[in-house]
């Protein structure tokens, strides 16, 4: 008889049950969500990191940190909305 195999999905939803790690990946999909919305904003404006960090007149250092999950304030992404044209929406639901 053949060794058992477990599905991704299975390990992930087994995962998933314990409460603390659910708000964890939660937390980290939002983060890696506003990432990915800044980037697309960025290049929407045909703007790299460095030019985009010069007009909010943060390092690009920053920026880069923001578009690959790290956490940031709400001043920064103010900063970056700015400008970029856009404004920063918090939204709890």
């Amino acid at each position: 008889m053949g060794a058992k195999t477990t599905s991704f999905n299975e390990i992930a939803e087994r995962y998933m049950r314990n409460p603390e790690r659910r708000a964890g990946v939660e937390a980290e999909s939002e983060k890696l969500a506003s990432a990915f919305q800044l980037m697309k904003a960025r290049e929407a404006a045909g703007l790299s990191q460095a030019e985009l960090a010069i007009r909010a007149g943060v390092p690009q250092s920053t920026v880069n940190r923001i578009e690959h999950g790290a956490n940031t304030s709400f001043d920064t992404m103010s900063k970056l909305a700015f400008a970029l044209g856009k404004k920063l929406e918090v939204r709890l639901a």
